[in-house]
């Protein structure tokens, strides 16, 4: 801008204190540039690896969870849930379990619970140790009464019904069967295949749990392990009878919620009902097999494909018939044929109730069920017509947006590159089963939506001696929430990383959105850049005041801030300007903005796999990510968010899976031992990739798409290895062997 330019100006809303009483005053100032970010090159701090801020936190232990959380008079609450799918309460001694000392409550639940891990009974006392002899000590005596907890129980005719409605849903349908049928019948070759997955569980280090903080006053606090700050501390207030505005929600770390963790829940329920009943603060939360009970899942599936193409390669018909497991839920399945595109389609989806507990919102919930599937049958398809496996993916990846469209084929040669296809020799038909190593590669697609939503409310605080703090409610479930919000800050201030404190987790701060569908990024980073930019053009209007120069001429450098416009220009250090600020210091608010957020995060993944035809083993060797970001924040976060997804995809394929007894409907592997997470051996060399084609000036969330297509993928890996073709997951060496013919 030069001399003889006048600045535009525009209206903000900054709060401001009079007599110690906060009011909200808009004034005018210069328009800064707000509405976009920087060219990438330009960036100092954002679109580089960046350290998490609360990383020493962390590893150090001071950071403070839920389950961390101690006040004075707490007494600690355990739930003895329901060990069978069905039944009727035929004693519950609640006396016995108030005589165990230290035992203060006992209340029943339920009468007659109708899922298995649904809670009957709640204690409460002075050290947890006592609560769990106040359990032992309800001697519970059940009558079991007819369930059904798995597909082929609660799909029969006479199979014991879970809910007021039949056990099987109506179908949800898509499409024309008779056009799709045609197109099957028209196709140079066809497959038919049934795929199963299972019930997957969320696996969170920190289990769901609450402590209520309420006395018998006319206010509370309640501290929550949740992914959404705003969300549950209304709940709290009505069942502790009240104001909403009386109750404080924190929320200062939590040990992961992949989709889980919404709103108080049952376990929220029950502690507010034992500390009003007590009018002492109650911690409650989950053992691990409570978790694994009544905690959520992601809903298991059958689908049944039958996809037909050209002899060149081009999709022409589908018709898939699915199941959803989603216990007493409906469960969640995207749609086939899933990314890609098909001639003619038909599709019909039913929920299948049983008598455990409802699926939750999953990382991406649906689309990996639908990934698995549409995957598996695209490669099989592949073989019977000979066709090249990474390109039967490209040509058909036909949707309405040309920009994703080539985006995934970008991804695919890339992850093809990274893998090694060029050289591997079995492009278009299985490897032989011979040897004790057979190598094998698989690909699949991954697409989100990622954008954001204009709920969040955030202010910028810059104080007398320098120290700049960035609030907002939200929540941070481990993927660096707080380093992006001190990095956009610290960026538009021209300070380091560290000169900037990221407060969140409090309803007492500004509005957030729930972190579920990776909206958090694109809804909070635009408000976090929009309060910094008003907060650099009110210190800019403050330092024009004071020192009697343009307000449009000042820039907020790393090394100081200048005024170009000044006839002398001086660099100003940012302590001294700050110490020109009144008592209060500056406070600016920010709020979402359209433009500085996008959707759509497609991604490519390609898997290396080295099988055992003898003893049916498989490694994972290599595990390859590209994936469309936007702009990156933080590149370092971004490549570990990447891997988590592909972690978390390489258990759902080889290892994890709920197993209950269909006859004596018990869990069988509802802890950490049974239930087989990938551990450090399992881990494959991970590679994740920034794909750079994705120009756009704007950011995306990502948490979803990285667990989504690395199931299919390393399942296709196997079946290219050895031909071994395993429909249901987990992959493991029995399935393998099956596959191969060597057992039955």
């Amino acid at each position: 801008m030069s001399l003889q330019d006048t600045p535009k100006k525009k209206k903000i809303k900054v709060p401001k204190i009079v007599n110690g009483i906060e009011s909200e005053v808009e004034i005018e100032v210069d328009d800064v540039p707000g509405g976009t970010w920087p060219e990438r090159s330009s960036l100092r701090l954002l679109n580089h690896d960046l350290p998490r801020v609360d990383g020493p936190e962390k590893a150090s232990g001071r950071a403070r969870y839920a389950h961390d959380v101690r006040v004075p008079g707490m007494v600690y609450a355990r739930l003895y849930v329901s060990p069978l799918p069905h039944a009727r309460v035929k004693k519950l001694d609640l006396d016995a379990a108030r005589k165990v000392p230290g035992v203060v409550a006992a209340i029943g639940l339920q009468d007659e619970p109708k899922w298995l891990g649904e809670p009957i009974a709640a204690v409460a006392a002075e050290s947890v140790e006592a609560a769990e002899d106040g359990l032992r000590a309800l001697a519970p005596q059940l009558e079991a009464l007819p369930w059904a907890v798995d597909h082929a129980g609660a799909s029969r005719p006479e199979a014991p019904r879970v809910a007021k409605d039949e056990n099987l849903g109506k179908p949800e349908t898509n499409g024309d069967e008779a056009k799709a049928r045609g197109a099957l019948k028209a196709s140079a070759a066809s497959i038919t295949a049934m795929y199963t997955v299972p019930i997957q569980h969320h696996a969170c280090l920190e289990t769901h749990g609450v402590v209520v903080d309420y006395r018998g006053g006319d206010e509370a606090t309640v501290y929550c392990s949740t992914q959404q700050t705003h969300g549950f501390a209304g709940e709290a207030a009505k069942e502790l009878g009240l104001p909403g505005s009386q109750v404080h929600g924190l929320n200062e770390h939590m040990g992961g919620g992949f989709g889980g963790k919404f709103g108080l829940g049952l376990e929220g329920q029950i502690a507010c009902r034992l500390s009003k009943e007590l009018k002492r603060p109650v911690h409650l939360m989950l053992t691990r097999r409570d978790e694994f009970l009544m905690g959520g899942n992601r809903s298991g599936t059958i689908q049944t494909i039958e996809l037909g193409g050209s002899a060149a390669g081009d999709l022409l018909g589908m018709v898939a018939t699915s199941f959803k497991h989603g216990g007493i839920g409906r469960g969640s399945l995207a749609g086939q044929p899933y990314i890609y595109t098909v001639g003619d389609t038909y599709r019909a989806v039913r929920s299948v109730l049983m008598n455990l507990d409802a699926s939750r919102a999953m990382r991406a919930p649906g689309h990996p069920q639908a990934s698995f599937a549409m995957e598996s049958a695209l490669d099989e398809l592949a073989y019977a017509l000979g066709v090249d496996l990474l390109e039967i993916r490209k040509r058909n990846v036909k949707g309405p947006e040309s920009w994703r469209n080539e985006a995934w084929k970008r991804q695919l040669d890339r992850a093809a590159q990274e893998i090694g296809w060029a050289t591997h020799p079995h492009k278009t038909k299985p490897g032989p089963a011979t040897g004790t190593e057979c190598i094998g590669i698989g690909f699949a697609l991954a697409n989100w939506g990622g954008g954001g939503r204009k709920d969040c409310e955030v202010e910028v605080r810059i104080e007398r001696d320098g120290s700049v703090s960035a609030l907002c409610g939200t929540q941070d479930l481990g993927t660096g929430t707080r380093t992006y919000m001190a990095a956009i800050t610290a960026e538009e201030l021209g300070l380091p990383l560290a000169g900037v404190t990221a407060r969140i987790g409090s309803t007492r701060m500004g509005n957030s959105v729930g972190s579920g569908g990776s909206v958090t990024t694109g809804s909070l980073a635009p408000a976090v850049k929009d309060a910094a930019s008003n907060a650099r053009a009110l210190m800019a209007d403050h330092l024009a005041r004071v020192m009697n120069l343009p307000a449009a001429g000042f820039r907020f450098l790393p090394e100081g801030i200048v005024n170009d416009q000044a006839k002398a220009p001086t660099v100003m250090t940012w302590a001294k300007a700050c110490a020109t600020l009144p008592a209060e210091g500056l406070r600016a608010n920010g709020k979402w903005v359209d433009t500085l957020q996008t959707s759509g995060a497609p991604g490519a993944q390609a898997v290396r796999v080295a099988v055992d035809p003898g003893t049916g083993r498989v490694r994972v060797l290599h595990m390859v990510s590209v994936q469309a970001i936007g702009l990156p924040l933080n590149r370092l976060a971004l490549k570990s968010q990447i891997q988590g997804g592909m972690i978390q995809a390489l258990g759902y394929a080889t290892s994890e899976g709920r197993v209950i007894d269909p006859v004596l409907g018990l869990h069988m592997n509802a802890n950490f031992e049974e239930y087989k997470l990938p551990h450090a051996l399992e881990i494959p060399r991970m590679t994740s990739i920034l794909d750079e084609g994705d120009t756009r000036n704007a950011v995306v969330g990502v948490g979803e798409p990285p667990v989504i297509p690395g199931a299919g993928a390393i399942a296709n890996a196997v079946a290219n290895a050895c031909g071994a073709r395993v429909r249901e997951l987990p992959i493991t060496p029995d399935k393998v062997l099956m596959a191969l013919g060597k057992v039955v």
